[in-house]
């Protein structure tokens, strides 16, 4: 059966939306945030594995560097500080970075079932969809974040009390970049089988080539052309955006590139997820359906 063309779709589309209005929108962004959340809370090994990582390495890691790497006085810090507590900005960027691979994980394993074919012919538009996508993931992410936060508060890391609040628009913008990257990335594997080995060449460099293990000025010391990979890096940008918000500060550089890469990325996944033009419309149906 030859598949129909999204020209002949393009008046009944439009004629949904004119019906169903704003609540059409709404009940829409409802379904996609709670599919996000209720997977998630269905998925309890998702929730652990999310907080290990970080967690090892803040006890284990964290306490065997304490010596050997010594924080100077930078911002956002007033005084000296331990290395668990300036490690601990990059510890929830790794736990924003693996949900939102997690999250794009999905994305691969709902095209290879077929799935993604009511996302492809949805009247809503594909930005919307996939930006409410991002949303769900982000509140995922930040209820990860704040169980870490609270662990971590335990093993004596105590930002001001008001960092717990001014640190929320930084995480949700940096897991807003992060899984925007991620989607995009998502469009462009082909099996699900290939997922892994593309999240090694993309979670390691990025968490590493960065300032969530080591200050920025540590790295320009050690290695001039590495300091500009960190520089560059986006993952950098959204670690410095949470560092400097949990001590009530702003990074005005950090936030503007924080927002710039957002932009970009979910560019490029609108493009790559929209089937005329994208990438996925040059491999063909989702589900490898003729």
């Amino acid at each position: 059966m030859k598949p129909v063309a999204m020209d002949s779709l393009a008046p009944a589309t439009e004629s949904f939306r004119s019906r169903s209005g704003i609540s059409g929108y709404l009940a829409c962004f409802n379904g996609i945030v709670w599919r996000e959340v209720l997977r998630f809370v269905h998925q309890r090994e998702r929730f652990l594995s999310a907080l290990v990582r970080p967690l090892v390495w803040l006890f284990i890691f964290a306490a065997g560097f304490r010596q050997v790497l010594g924080v100077s006085i930078i911002e956002p810090y007033e005084t000296y500080v331990l290395y668990e507590v300036f490690v601990t900005p990059g510890l929830i960027g790794m736990i924003l970075l693996f949900n939102a691979m997690q999250s794009s994980l999905s994305m691969v394993y709902d095209r290879e079932t077929g799935a993604m074919r009511t996302l492809l012919i949805s009247p809503f538009p594909r930005w919307f969809l996939l930006i409410s996508k991002l949303i769900g993931s982000g509140a995922v992410s930040l209820l990860q974040a704040y169980v870490f936060l609270l662990i971590a508060y335990f093993w004596e890391i105590e930002p001001p009390p008001l960092g717990y609040l001014t640190v929320m628009p930084a995480l949700f913008l940096s897991s807003l970049m992060l899984g925007a990257l991620a989607l995009f990335i998502s469009s462009i594997i082909k099996q699900l089988e290939n997922f892994a080995g593309v999240m090694n060449f993309v979670i390691f460099p990025m968490f590493f080539a960065s300032s969530a293990l080591y200050p920025l000025w540590r790295i320009k010391e050690a290695s001039p052309l590495l300091y500009e990979i960190c520089r560059i890096n986006p993952f950098t940008h959204a670690v410095e955006l949470i560092r400097f918000a949990l001590y009530v500060k702003l990074d005005l550089g950090s936030l503007a590139a924080v927002l710039g890469y957002t932009v970009v990325f979910l560019a490029a996944a609108i493009y790559a997820y929209n089937p005329s033009k994208g990438l996925l419309g040059r491999r063909g149906p989702p589900g490898g359906a003729a």
